[in-house]
């Protein structure tokens, strides 16, 4: 056709994904809750990477944050309290053609799912994990989970948490085959975006914890890091974060950090006056469990259908053997 190559002419009827339709219904949770950022910044993701619904699925557990799969247009499994992780793990062995994404809130996943946190963490299994850490059980109306500060009053502890907090970065920094290791906070929705994005291009499990304001049961938790900025330390590499000079001009305490030091990566995530933001570890050369027990042959609609005949057959009943 006139010297064009039919290859370079525009597929008209490839569809192009809005924001509007990674958007199944109104998210319900409370007017300045963080993780109506968290859901922005995910459904940006899924848009600028143009992932089809069909393709993509949400796994939670219980909890406010686990309200996300009921709002995206995507598959979503809304599962057991703490067990989002195993099941997220069996999508993905089954289906590895899924784009999949867990999201949990810090009861969900370092309490009840701690066991499953960790051995998620050495399955290294190509998925993204986004723990909404704001410090307290909020669906269940305050009660302390294993990240509430020393001292903060709750409905289980009416005088005080007694007990140091844990340190969800230092934990999954210790754990063997760690793979991708990010913290963030949802109120600079730029940065957030960014290490979403990154760890959606990571091989292997990527885990973000997102210190998420709670505007109900802990409006002032996070106010230290809010009202100074230097209590951040933005993390930027060549091959890490990036960070705009926009919020270089609020945010002054910027260092160079190889994402590949995990050395360097504990240092950060002991030190608790100085939060780390941005990605503290990366190593895509960690094996992934989903390629060591990738199938001999794929999983097509035949060998399902052969599948389920064998399994049917088990109970079937023949009339030639009446």
């Amino acid at each position: 056709m006139f010297g064009v190559s039919i290859d370079n002419l525009l597929n008209l009827d490839q569809k192009y994904y809005n924001l509007e339709d990674y958007q199944s219904d109104i998210p319900r949770w409370c007017p300045g809750c963080g993780d109506n950022g968290i859901l922005t910044a995910t459904q940006r993701l899924l848009r600028e990477e143009q992932l089809a619904p069909e393709k993509t699925v949400f796994v939670s557990g219980i909890g406010c944050s686990s309200r996300f799969p009921h709002y995206m247009n995507t598959y979503g499994f809304h599962s057991l309290h703490g067990r989002a992780l195993p099941i997220a793990e069996g999508i993905k062995i089954r289906r590895p053609d899924l784009h999949v994404f867990v999201n949990m809130g810090d009861g969900d996943c370092f309490s009840i799912g701690a066991a499953h946190w960790i051995h998620a963490l050495r399955y290294n299994m190509n998925m993204v994990a986004m723990v909404h850490d704001n410090n307290i059980y909020g669906l269940t109306k305050k009660q302390a989970s294993p990240t509430t500060p020393k001292g903060l009053k709750s409905n289980t502890t009416p005088k005080g948490a007694v007990l140091e907090p844990l340190n969800p970065l230092v934990t999954t920094l210790a754990v063997s085959n760690v793979s991708f290791v990010a913290n963030v906070v949802e109120w600079i929705p730029d940065l957030l975006f960014d290490v979403i994005k990154q760890a959606f291009h990571h091989k292997g499990f990527s885990f973000i914890r997102i210190l998420q304001r709670c505007p109900h049961f802990t409006p002032h938790v996070f106010d230290p890091i809010m009202n100074e900025p230097d209590r951040l330390r933005l993390l930027t590499h060549d091959d890490g974060m990036m960070i705009p000079d926009a919020i270089k001009k609020i945010y002054k305490n910027v260092e160079v950090h190889d994402p590949a030091n995990i050395h360097k990566a504990r240092e950060y995530a002991s030190d608790t006056e100085t939060i780390p933001i941005g990605i503290l570890f990366r190593d895509e050369s960690v094996p992934t469990y989903d390629d060591i027990r990738k199938p001999t042959r794929p999983n097509t609609p035949a060998v399902i259908n052969e599948a389920l005949q064998q399994e049917f057959d088990k109970f079937g009943i023949n009339p030639k053997n009446n």
